[in-house]
């Protein structure tokens, strides 16, 4: 492997130049050297502001994937996309972190993990909240069992009004879905990993079309055409887990709700619970006393200095490099991220078929 790792990107939209390519450029430790997209330009302007000197442009991945120097590449397409290309990735040799989801559907999940198994590379899925300073502290302190057995938890994704209106995020062949596989993934993912609790039993869910419809709608990105919206405005599950821990798991782009918060969890141990609602939360009974505590996440310590701060796409790239160049494990495996997809999948095909869905 060359001194620094080289790595090619597919798919220079939004979360390519918005997370991916920005984090990189921070990692010292790394060179990105080819960029793909179907839009010729969007690849040029991506490696004319990101690429080191020689970056190559395609618009066909295939002719990336031959470049044998790349060590790694990022698929940042949408959800349709996100197997094929990871796929053929990793059997040309390469290292993948593809975006969340992990794919448009379960099957193609767990075709990207048997492929990461088959020839040994390294495989993780973009689940950047896992990475936020109040993430980190609370898994600690789960690993450390300080909320004991955690048995009941609500996975949080809800938008008042903020349905993304470009790109094709309202298109259900591209995505698979709105909300739920959108942002619901997020707070999915966080909450399976605060309880490292990986075996769904049955999943019950819905999922509604009600604001869809509406001509002229308030939208943090402006109105939205009903026409083009086919997927979901909001989407609701159960999921108990075999040993019976359940969560509820709660996801919108428009509802008319105000308590609005996205890739947020709520805990319920028995030992203490935990909330994001107010920064990080913890709560449990002491001496025969309940108490509530809020933790201080931030660093600053004196008056004009704001002390040391690292984004969290900035963190999960740093551990991604790490990942690849010490040979360990990443912090988000692909057999965590094939779970999610399983489950909401199951939300959707409970939602469409009015019953319940079981595990194995």
């Amino acid at each position: 492997m060359s001194k620094k790792l080289r790595i090619g990107i597919v798919g220079c939209g939004g979360i390519a130049n918005g997370k991916h390519l920005p984090a990189l450029a921070k990692q010292d430790r790394v060179e990105v050297v080819a960029f793909c997209d179907i839009i010729s330009e969007r690849a040029e302007k991506a490696a004319k502001e990101y690429g080191n000197e020689g970056a190559k442009v395609y618009i066909d991945y295939t002719k990336l994937l031959e470049d044998a120097s790349i060590d790694a590449v990022h698929v940042c397409t949408p959800n349709d996309s996100h197997a094929a290309i990871s796929v053929a990735a990793l059997e040309a040799g390469k290292h993948v972190m593809s975006e969340k989801p992990m794919a448009k559907t379960a099957a193609d999940a767990r075709r990207m993990l048997e492929a990461a198994e088959r020839t040994g590379r390294k495989l993780t899925v973009g689940y950047n909240n896992r990475f936020r300073p109040d993430s980190l502290y609370l898994k600690r302190l789960c690993e450390d069992g300080e909320l004991g057995e955690i048995y009941y938890a609500r996975a949080h994704a809800i938008r008042r009004r903020a349905v993304p209106t470009w790109g094709v995020f309202l298109d259900g062949e591209k995505q698979g879905g709105g909300p739920l596989i959108d942002i619901g993934t997020h707070a999915l993912d966080l909450t399976l990993w605060m309880m490292n609790n990986y075996e769904p039993k049955v999943v019950l869910g819905t999922a509604f079309h009600k604001l869809s419809s509406k001509e002229n709608a308030a939208n943090a990105w402006g109105s939205w055409d009903p026409a083009k919206f086919t997927v979901e405005d909001s989407a609701m599950g159960m999921i108990v887990m075999k040993n019976g821990a359940t969560i509820m798991l709660e996801s919108s782009w428009a509802i008319n709700m105000l308590d609005v918060k996205e890739a947020k969890c709520t805990l319920s141990g028995t030992e203490g619970g935990a909330d994001m609602e107010d920064g990080l939360r913890l709560n449990g009974e002491k001496h025969s006393k309940l108490y509530t505590n809020k933790v201080e996440l931030g660093t600053k310590g004196v008056d004009f200095y704001d002390g040391k701060t690292e984004k969290a796409e900035d963190t999960e790239m740093r551990h991604w490099i790490d990942a690849i160049l010490n040979d360990t494990e990443p912090v988000v495996t692909p057999r965590q991220a094939l779970v999610v997809s399983e489950i909401l999948e199951a939300i959707y095909e409970s939602s469409r078929t009015g019953q319940a869905v079981y595990f194995d």
